[in-house]
């Protein structure tokens, strides 16, 4: 058989320790009879001070509730309060004066920029409207229209649009059967 290295990482299980040489241990050995007696009589003085102080807060609590019903004070009234405390605090806090300074110049060069975009699109509009192919195009929505206009039933001449589409509402709705029912149709029920 080879040799066990001893290491951090031994795998042999650890040596417990006898109980018995434990309850030979007495923790109370190096206080005296007199301290511990002192100690007690402290111990009780402390929980009937703690004691007597549970009963002065509930006391204290009793009577600040009282008061707050005196006073019209409700849960919600106090959520509001510390709320708006909580919005002020904020707004005066440096940090919310610089997002605040921040997002107004953003939303200057913002407007400006859109400002800027919408001169841009009204030029390119009316470039687009003085161009030849445009100009070609309004010629040809306006014979469609005039041919529309004499097709309906309306004269050749010049009108708008609006005109047309009207007397194409118009034309269509007298050319719509109603559906009234005869006393023949009753009958052969």
């Amino acid at each position: 058989m080879e040799p066990r290295q001893q290491g951090l990482l031994d795998k042999e299980s650890l040596k417990e320790v006898d109980e018995d040489m434990v309850s030979e241990v007495d923790l109370n050995n190096t206080v005296t009879e007199e301290e511990r007696e002192e100690m007690e009589n402290e111990l009780t003085k402390l929980e009937e001070e703690i004691t007597t102080l549970k009963q002065v807060l509930a006391s204290k609590e009793k009577r600040h509730l009282e008061l707050k019903q005196i006073l019209g004070i409700t849960p919600l009234s106090e959520l509001r309060q510390n709320f708006s405390k909580s919005w002020y605090d904020m707004q005066t806090s440096t940090a919310y004066k610089k997002t605040s300074e921040t997002l107004t110049t953003a939303g200057q060069r913002t407007s400006t920029a859109f400002s800027n975009l919408g001169t841009t699109i009204t030029r390119k509009f009316g470039d687009i409207r003085n161009s030849p192919s445009f100009k070609s195009f309004e010629e040809k929505v306006e014979s469609t229209v005039s041919n529309i206009k004499s097709k309906v039933g309306g004269t050749g001449g010049a009108g708008s649009f609006e005109e047309v589409l009207s007397s194409a509402a118009h034309a269509s709705a007298q050319d719509t059967p109603t559906n009234n029912v005869t006393e023949s149709g009753e009958r052969s029920c």
